[in-house]
């Protein structure tokens, strides 16, 4: 279906005309899944995941996505949350309380108060010149709905439903976004991976209210983006980088600024902003390039960022030759999806560190990020001295830099810190 459309209905349990409320499935006895020895302490603490080795019975026949009271080898009850056979992780726990509800009160309560969160943190803003009306809503595990992902654009509302508990009760999750931020439009923007790994129908799409949108338009800090839904990653843009972006203008002045892997180009826009002398934005995406160009003669910034269609990594090995650049931003997209693949992620992340600092002229300042939640900060920083060390070059970290405080992390779920970025000064190995 194309972008911009109201999908047709479909049968329960995925939400018929997606106000459905799966009362058969809060009616049902409660099963029960009892973990192994040597498993509760996560579960106990507030860790939201069961996974399945961490299951030692399951009884009452839960079916996909039913509710399901998790319980220790002793019959002790530590929380309530929705199952989901097909996938590695059996459980996600939603409430630590295994009597409370995950009914439409639930959800309306649990986004009112994430709602209340991001406005502790100016969220949306509207500071003269630095209005920022895109932010994350709902950050799954961070905000106490593992599985739901709720990212605000302007007046439309783009979500995610990673799990096939979440898919059963989105109705409830509309109807609680409806409630709390009104927006012009709903869309759903499930990704393929989730959806095959749960064992659902993937159904991309507006969902409630404008079936004719087109694109998101939205505001971060004071500068204006339009960005069409069919291009759009992720829920349609990248808001986890929004304090790095401020840093990147930050340090522009005087500069010439290479933004790798550039999507629309949000980094180059502020290092423009920011009074870099010339500006390189550098995808293989020629429809992000058209709209990051587009974007750029919006702001008046075309005499100053060059959007470039190539890929991104052969660029970088090839910049060295044409003197390098004082500022070079490295955001490549995932190379680690599991821990499965981790140790080639580290390799690969390796040999694009080189490439970067080759980039990067001596003396100047490489911004190296990870958005791979196997990948820690400490994996990404020896990547980046062994490939410095590969370019004959030496990095010294000045900054270390993470996701924005609308991309919450529970102290017991340390994985939902997915997002490192360093920045680092380059310079030549001393005595070479």
């Amino acid at each position: 279906m194309r972008a911009g459309h109201r999908r047709p209905c479909i049968a329960p349990p995925f939400g018929g005309e997606r106000h459905y409320r799966p009362r058969a499935v809060m009616t049902l006895p409660v099963a029960r899944v009892t973990l192994k020895p040597g498993h509760v302490r996560p579960v106990y603490s507030g860790h939201p995941w069961v996974f399945q080795q961490a299951v030692a019975k399951i009884e009452g026949g839960p079916t996909p996505g039913a509710e399901v009271v998790v319980v220790d080898p002793h019959g002790q009850k530590l929380g309530r949350g929705f199952y989901s056979p097909k996938s590695a992780i059996a459980v996600r726990v939603l409430s630590l309380d295994p009597e409370t509800r995950l009914d439409g009160a639930f959800f309306r309560n649990r986004l009112r108060r994430a709602l209340e969160l991001r406005r502790t943190f100016d969220l949306p803003s509207s500071e003269p010149g630095r209005e920022t009306t895109a932010y994350r809503a709902v950050h799954g595990e961070g905000d106490g709905l593992p599985g739901l992902i709720v990212d605000v654009f302007g007046d439309v509302v783009c979500v995610q439903l990673n799990t096939i508990g979440m898919r059963m009760r989105e109705g409830l999750v509309f109807d609680a976004i409806a409630s709390e931020l009104s927006p012009r439009a709903i869309v759903d923007r499930t990704g393929e991976t989730a959806a095959r790994m749960e064992g659902f129908e993937l159904t991309p799409g507006v969902v409630r209210g404008d079936a004719g949108l087109t694109e998101l338009v939205f505001r971060e800090r004071g500068l204006t983006l339009a960005i069409p839904l069919a291009i759009g990653q992720k829920t349609g843009f990248y808001v986890d980088q929004r304090p790095l972006r401020a840093r990147v203008e930050a340090l522009a002045r005087g500069k010439r600024v290479l933004d790798a892997y550039s999507f629309v180009g949000a980094f180059a826009l502020g290092a423009a902003r920011g009074g870099a002398t010339s500006v390189t934005a550098v995808d293989e995406s020629a429809p992000a390039v058209a709209v990051g160009a587009d974007l750029a003669r919006r702001h008046g910034y075309e005499d100053r960022i060059s959007f470039v269609r190539a890929d991104a990594r052969k660029y970088l090995e090839t910049a060295s030759s044409e003197g390098g650049y004082d500022l070079v931003v490295c955001d490549p997209p995932k190379l680690a999806t599991t821990q499965k693949n981790r140790d080639g992620a580290l390799g690969a992340y390796q040999r694009l560190a080189a490439s970067a600092c080759r980039a990067t002229s001596p003396g100047g300042l490489l911004v190296f990020c990870s958005c791979s939640g196997a990948v820690s900060t400490e994996d990404l920083v020896r990547a980046l001295a062994l490939g410095a060390r590969q370019a004959n070059l030496s990095a010294v970290v000045m900054e270390r830099w993470s996701q924005g405080p609308d991309h919450p992390v529970s102290a017991a779920f340390p994985e939902g810190l997915y997002l490192k970025s360093v920045i680092a000064h380059i310079v030549p190995i001393a005595g070479s």
